[in-house]
């Protein structure tokens, strides 16, 4: 059994806060939980509707209206669990190395990160107001992939100069992206839904790419995580 006292500090998970305080993030669906235990991840809870197993660690029932209170879904899942927020390792330099810079929408995030697992990315850069890979909707999102990719959250000034790491902007005024020629320790550097990329990071960008429209010029520019997408795809494809 499980105590309502304990049901409760559960669900406060999806602030970032509680996830720091108690060093746990949750999970939801029975594909994703197994995909984060089968990586590594420490199980602390594991909830279901009935009884279910996870690589060999039972589940404990509850019913569905704790586990409602439980999800962050508009409709609850069969299972919920919550595990060990991993310890930090260190950025490794890759021969695609991507840099996000202020993503606030979860949604974007999350599909970047399983945008990284499927071209083989394992290490993001992330400046520290980019929106917290634990948060729930993220999580959800990246379907998996985030128990395989790992996310950096740092100074990207800093971290450029750390790594040497020569600075490509994502600009709808930069050069084509199927004529561009970048160096192999260039970081290409994904700015903010909104705003773009900041004027610090700016600053030091050595040059920018773009994704040329063949289409209608007047449609709407394409969102971040569908441009890192078609970046992550010419770049692997050049091998």
């Amino acid at each position: 059994m499980v105590s309502k006292n304990e049901l409760k500090q559960l669900a406060q998970l999806g602030q970032k806060k509680f996830r720091d305080q108690r060093r746990l993030f949750p999970v939801e669906g029975k594909k994703t939980i197994a995909t984060f235990h089968q990586n590594g991840f420490e199980m602390c809870y594991f909830f279901s509707l009935e009884t279910a197993q996870i690589g060999g660690v039972a589940s404990t029932t509850i019913s569905a209206s704790d586990m409602k209170k439980l999800s962050n879904l508009s409709t609850s899942p069969n299972v919920w669990a919550a595990f060990s927020l991993p310890n930090p390792v260190d950025f490794a330099s890759q021969n695609i190395n991507i840099a996000l810079d202020g993503i606030r929408n979860p949604g974007n995030l999350g599909t970047i990160i399983r945008l990284c697992d499927w071209f083989g990315i394992a290490h993001l850069l992330c400046s520290s107001d980019t929106v917290d890979c634990f948060n729930p909707k993220v999580v959800q999102a990246s379907m998996g992939s985030l128990a395989r990719v790992q996310l950096h959250y740092v100074d990207l000034l800093e971290a450029f100069q750390t790594h040497g790491l020569l600075a490509v902007g994502t600009d709808s005024k930069g050069t084509n992206i199927y004529e561009a020629v970048i160096p192999q320790n260039a970081v290409l550097v994904m700015g903010n839904e909104g705003q773009g990329i900041c004027e610090a990071i700016s600053a030091e960008i050595s040059e920018n790419i773009s994704i040329p429209a063949y289409g209608n010029p007047a449609a709407e520019s394409l969102n971040v995580a569908m441009a890192t997408g078609i970046v992550l795809a010419e770049f692997s494809r050049r091998g």
